[in-house]
């Protein structure tokens, strides 16, 4: 059995909460609470779920932009440590991330080919010939032009910018790349073209994805394993396949149920299910399992007991009672 790239191992990050003019404590947000999965090289670990629940947090823990405050990250075999204020060098060039908004994540004051090399001149280990040489295959395999790399971010489109934060990250050769939200705040024409990118990409480069996102449409044409994330806990995992064939978790039927369907006919016809109810307070979060308030299958065991994720099947996890 081949170790994952990545391995998260009861992962937590809580935020404090404070009140009044001399911050008294009151509580804390668990934003990420006991997360554990792996991802495999040259693997696509798609994590879904409602805004707010902790993906984004989830990702940063693992890129070491923020400090988990427990549990442990497992990359190439070795342990990340949280002690380390900043993150060394030798990570950066291994984990890279694209952000959801590619124009907010860009200096402006910049030329495009000074904003995709800065991270290889940061590094300061590679030679300036040996720069421009991955600059070129970056424009190539990243669709753009080598005049682009003339202009400033707000002479392109946002389709281009996301493809210079795709080549930015890529400039480095990482091995694992987290991708937050990179297609949401695109067209619809062009979410596909930047979704080929990422899998062209991927089959070049070898590399491996956490794609956040919170369309599972999204998600399943581009994941391998996909992840469902509720309220800080993951409830589901399983193959792509698996999860959209044959969904375990209530809260996981309602996402995929929320999808719309090309056909009218069709999208008339078929049953939803409509979760009642606002995601719950993470500052109250509710006892025993989480989703529970707002199940339709509810039991008695799942307000007084909270589920463990366990394997229903061959690669099919969930936290279910039922």
């Amino acid at each position: 059995m081949t170790m994952p790239l990545l391995e998260v191992k009861k992962l937590t990050k809580r935020y404090p909460v404070t009140k009044g003019i001399f911050k008294r404590p009151v509580g804390s947000i668990g934003a990420v609470d006991g997360v554990s999965f792996g991802i495999n090289e040259g693997q696509t670990f798609g994590l879904v779920g409602e805004s707010g629940c902790g993906k984004t947090t989830l990702g940063r823990c693992i890129l070491q932009t923020i400090q988990p405050g427990s549990g442990q990250i497992i990359f190439n075999g070795e342990e990340i440590s949280f002690k380390t204020e900043t993150r060394p060098k030798k990570l950066s060039s291994k984990m890279q991330v694209v952000f959801q908004d590619p124009y907010s994540s860009l200096n402006p004051r910049h030329k495009i080919r000074d904003i995709i090399l800065e991270p290889l001149m940061i590094q300061g280990d590679v030679t300036k010939t040996a720069m421009f040489e991955r600059l070129k295959r970056l424009y190539e395999l990243t669709g753009l032009e080598e005049d682009m790399g003339e202009r400033y971010p707000h002479m392109l489109s946002g389709g281009q910018l996301q493809r210079v934060c795709i080549a930015r990250a890529m400039i480095v050769q990482p091995s694992f790349v987290v991708c937050d939200e990179p297609v949401a705040s695109l067209d619809v024409s062009i979410r596909a073209q930047i979704l080929n990118l990422f899998k062209s990409l991927q089959k070049e480069l070898n590399v491996s994805y956490l794609f956040i996102s919170h369309d599972l449409s999204v998600v399943h044409y581009i994941s391998d394993i996909v992840a469902v994330m509720y309220l800080g806990k993951i409830v589901e995992i399983s193959p792509k396949a698996e999860l959209y064939k044959n969904p375990l978790h209530s809260y996981t039927h309602a996402l995929l149920s929320a999808i719309p369907i090309p056909d009218p006919i069709l999208e008339r016809q078929r049953r939803r299910d409509i979760v009642k109810g606002e995601v719950p307070s993470a500052l109250n979060v509710p006892s025993g399992c989480r989703f529970h308030p707002r199940c339709p299958d509810a039991k008695k065991i799942c307000a007084e007991e909270e589920p463990e994720l366990r394997e229903a099947s061959p690669g099919h996890w969930v936290a279910c009672h039922i």
